[in-house]
């Protein structure tokens, strides 16, 4: 049997896709309705189901990735990010109660510990995408090579004007335009994913 993992601020379910190829059973969960999730789908508050430790009782794992706008500098220059309330603080409070192991991700800017800091062109994928990743209860140790990104004028920039080949770019082809601009590439997660199935099975075995 697969271990269960809460795709916790799913959207449509790029970083869930990661730990799907990575063994994962995904079980997404997100407070808009998300048409385009391909795995089990929960239309919930995340912090309502982060708190709630008899739910949480039912998977092996969490990955959280709560909205970057708060933080990300592409809100700051367009002046939006008063839109969008500070829901990394809580997240880590929560989780810092939960036995099982987890993942927190956001953007640089976020401040999180960085255990690791990944790009696209870490993946050999055409984008300038970096994203944080902190890790509660476990530890990973296989190390990625250095971010070549600024060294590459062809990647893909977030603000490209073809949103759809930057969506394919990423690996997130069943995704719309919009959805996309809020994922993970399926890559990250998936690196990240193989890793913290390795700890769950050696914690099995032990």
């Amino acid at each position: 049997m697969k271990p269960r993992l809460l795709d916790a601020y799913s959207c449509a379910g790029g970083a869930g896709m990661g730990y799907h190829l990575a063994g994962f059973d995904v079980t997404g969960l997100d407070k808009d309705p998300q048409p385009n999730y391909p795995f089990t789908f929960i239309q919930a508050d995340a912090l309502e189901a982060l708190a709630d430790h008899q739910f949480l009782s039912q998977f092996d794992a969490i990955h959280a990735s709560p909205t970057c706008q708060t933080f990300a500098r592409v809100t700051a220059w367009r002046g939006s990010r008063d839109d969008h309330p500070d829901l990394l603080t809580p997240t880590l409070a929560l989780l810092s109660e939960v036995s099982i192991p987890w993942v927190v991700e956001n953007v640089p800017e976020a401040g999180l510990r960085a255990d690791y800091r990944l790009c696209g062109t870490q993946f050999g994928l055409n984008v300038r995408r970096h994203r944080d990743f902190q890790l509660g209860n476990w530890s990973a140790y296989e190390l990625m090579p250095s971010c070549q990104c600024y060294r590459n004028p062809s990647l893909l920039p977030f603000e490209h004007k073809d949103e759809r080949a930057f969506a394919d770019a990423m690996g997130c082809t069943w995704m719309n335009k919009t959805e996309a601009r809020q994922a993970l590439p399926p890559a990250y997660t998936h690196h990240i994913g193989t890793q913290l199935l390795g700890f769950l099975t050696e914690q099995a075995a032990a």
